[in-house]
């Protein structure tokens, strides 16, 4: 319960955009981004401090929207807490820039800023400024070459790097 409360307050106060100099990927597919993503590393937040093993779980509602599920395992109280929440495109179904939502009318930004356009084995999210940066994979690892590259975008980026937080899943 801790999880969803702490994220819907963090959403409250976040808003919609992209951080200036940023750019999100073009010619994304929703049908194949579908799916669960591992989170492999993450800026700090108070919505998942003290979370582990954490997941994003992507499928279609009817309305056309996406459904988000996220999990995380909370090691002092022994159990998973999820948040459940939708998103939209911003503009095009083809480009990667939504929005989120995890409680009514409020949004925050969900940019996607690299992808795997091939295989969609990993992809790196940011918010609406660079205090808000994840990198997710399909499996529970990512391998040491890409994590690398990846986070060496991030830096060039200007994304605090040096305070990424690195996941541990069960």
């Amino acid at each position: 319960m801790r999880f969803i409360l702490i994220l819907i307050c963090s959403l409250l106060t976040a808003c919609t955009g992209i951080p200036e100099g940023v750019k999100v990927v073009d010619g994304f597919e929703l049908n194949r981004y579908l799916g669960t993503w591992y989170e492999i590393a993450r800026l700090d937040h108070s919505f998942e401090r003290g979370l582990s093993d954490i997941r994003a779980e992507y499928s279609l509602n009817p309305d056309g929207t996406v459904k988000v599920l996220n999990t995380g395992f909370d090691s002092e109280q022994g159990e998973r807490q999820t948040a459940i929440g939708q998103a939209h495109f911003v503009d095009s179904a083809d480009i990667g820039s939504l929005e989120v939502s995890f409680f009514g009318p409020f949004y925050g930004a969900y940019n996607i800023i690299a992808l795997d356009k091939k295989t969609y084995r990993y992809a790196m999210i940011a918010g609406p400024n660079r205090d808000y940066l994840w990198i997710l994979a399909r499996t529970p690892t990512l391998d040491k070459a890409t994590l690398q590259d990846l986070v060496a975008q991030a830096a060039e980026l200007g994304f605090a790097t040096e305070q990424l937080i690195y996941d541990q899943h069960r």
